[in-house]
């Protein structure tokens, strides 16, 4: 199948979630714009396609089309971001070969804007992410690990903001509690904040301070747990106030549409996860104009 009929199908088949009137943050004065966030999480170092006779994704992913998806979109739309949740590492011989350099270079030449971190990008260690690093021409965004006493003290942000046509947007990220996970000499003195606290401060700081007009969550939390007191994407949703879209991993959660949550400001925001092993690609549209915003989302098959 030729590349171009293979998007179009799969773009048709993927099921248009329209939210109309969704209230984002204070863009009266912007007229007819349209912003496009795609993303994707948990590759796991998944850089070629799977075998055609693979039992669950036979024939899907790879990075080499999912950089035809992207060239595409970014031509019909120049206003996008390309971002990422996490688990970048760990999963194929790529990674066992040549720890995460060729997983950083690859996402370079694809001009991801940001990712954050999951607990698989610790396991060659701190100084193993750190080597790998220069090599990533792109910018790791988390806000609940701190580094300080640690060799990447520096190297990360709690948030970035970017501006297409226009609209400030801005990005904070979220880990998952390291401990348990990972091994305490590989993340060595990383500590472990709570993401709840955290995404309330930050969200407040990009919406007051900063002027954002769309704030974005990158979360390696997890989807949903049963427990109550595990920290998790739904429930980040209804403490948030000023967050619109939340981005996810871990949980390796397939939506085919993002799941819409009330938040603590009684206000509908955005959750989406793709699954795994870059077979999807996530797209979420933002459209703003002078009289109503709204927002649309649906997950492409790579």
């Amino acid at each position: 199948m030729k590349r171009r009929t293979f998007i179009k199908n799969t773009a048709a088949s993927s099921g248009l979630l329209t939210l109309g009137g969704l209230g984002l943050n204070g863009c009266a004065s912007s007229s007819n714009k349209h912003i496009t966030i795609l993303h994707t999480n948990d590759v796991h170092s998944h850089i070629d396609a799977f075998p055609k006779k693979h039992a669950e994704f036979p024939g899907l992913g790879g990075l080499a089309r999912r950089a035809g998806l992207v060239q595409r979109i970014r031509k019909e739309n120049p206003n996008t971001l390309l971002l990422d949740a996490g688990d970048i590492f760990q999963g194929t011989p790529y990674f066992n070969f040549y720890g995460g350099e060729l997983e950083f270079k690859l996402m370079s030449k694809l001009n991801y804007d940001g990712a954050t971190l999951g607990n698989h990008d610790f396991d060659n260690g701190i100084d193993g992410l750190l080597a790998q690093m220069p090599h990533a021409k792109f910018d790791f965004i988390t806000a609940n690990y701190d580094f300080t006493n640690t060799p990447l003290h520096g190297l990360t942000k709690p948030y970035k903001t970017y501006i297409k046509d226009g609209i400030k947007i801005g990005v904070y990220g979220l880990g998952i509690e390291l401990n348990g996970l990972v091994s305490k000499q590989l993340y060595q003195e990383t500590k472990y904040l709570d993401p709840f606290e955290l995404a309330l401060d930050t969200e407040q700081r990009l919406k007051k301070d900063e002027q954002c007009n769309l704030i974005i969550c990158l979360s390696h939390l997890g989807y949903e747990y049963s427990s109550p007191n595990k920290p998790d994407d739904l429930k980040l949703a209804k403490r948030t106030k000023y967050t619109d879209l939340i981005i996810g991993g871990h949980t390796h959660t397939f939506l085919e549409k993002p799941t819409l949550v009330s938040n603590a400001n009684d206000r509908d925001i955005l959750v989406n996860q793709v699954g795994c092993f870059g077979v999807y690609l996530g797209r979420i549209d933002f459209h703003f104009n002078s009289e109503s915003n709204a927002a649309s989302g649906y997950t492409i098959k790579v």
